[in-house]
């Protein structure tokens, strides 16, 4: 569903990601980790369409995309979460959810219909009428993870969606993953939490230094002294 082919980012001198390549299956989740710095959401902004990448290639279903705005490609079939929770506080959960459906919506009726289907898998349709300014951190992530189903993506992009819950919360936060993957949709998640991501990730891509460091499955990349080293430092081993 996504192919990501020698990506690199550079701001002037500075090399944020480089050529960076992976692949991500239909029905797959792939987890992305590595240290803070690494250039993991450099990567989501430039396959997201929030930057253009320097050089490289980004294909979504088998079509090239590389370098078209955000807006295209939501349209194109690649919804994304961000880092920092921002819904509008001063609409209901329904209303921004609605936001994300109409950009990818062919009426209003069908609008209404991708954003009741987005707020009942994320378990906020018993409060679609609250204003988002009332929501705590956990309901604020499931909406912002609910405005990006509503775009109807083949691949989802989860930016560190776990980040301030508690232990249940993100109990119900990877069954929330694991159902949005049962439902068709490709996920690409970057997370710091490595509970998280040894339970949901089919496999996981490490980055460093804005270099891709090791691929695999979950339980070989973190057993590869390269990793433990760029996690743990040099003295862990001893």
């Amino acid at each position: 569903m996504l192919e990501v082919d020698n990506l690199s980012k550079r701001f002037g001198g500075l090399t944020a990601v480089r050529d960076i390549s992976l692949s991500l299956a239909e029905g797959e989740i792939l987890g992305l980790i590595g240290p803070n710095g690494a250039g993991k959401t450099t990567f989501f902004n430039c396959v997201a369409g929030a930057m253009a990448p320097s050089a490289g290639r980004v294909r979504i279903d088998g079509r090239d995309v590389t370098g078209q705005k955000a807006h295209k490609l939501c349209r194109a079939g690649i919804g994304r979460t961000y880092q920092i929770v921002k819904p509008f506080a001063g609409l209901t959960v329904r209303d921004n959810v609605m936001v994300g459906a109409l950009n990818r919506a062919e009426s209003l009726a069908e609008a209404r219909r991708f954003t009741e289907e987005a707020l009942e898998i994320t378990g906020l349709a018993p409060i679609g009428d609250d204003l988002a300014s009332s929501l705590p951190l956990p309901r604020r992530k499931r909406l912002e993870v609910a405005r990006a189903l509503a775009t109807r993506p083949k691949v989802l992009l989860l930016d560190e969606v776990m980040a301030g819950l508690n232990p249940s919360e993100v109990d119900r936060a990877i069954a929330l993953i694991r159902a949005i993957r049962d439902s068709g949709i490709s996920v690409l998640i970057i997370e710091h939490l490595m509970r998280v991501i040894m339970a949901v990730s089919d496999r996981i891509v490490v980055m460093h230094h804005g270099e891709k460091l090791a691929e695999g499955k979950p339980a070989e990349v973190m057993a590869d002294p390269r990793v433990v080293k760029a996690y743990l430092g040099e003295g862990f081993n001893a």
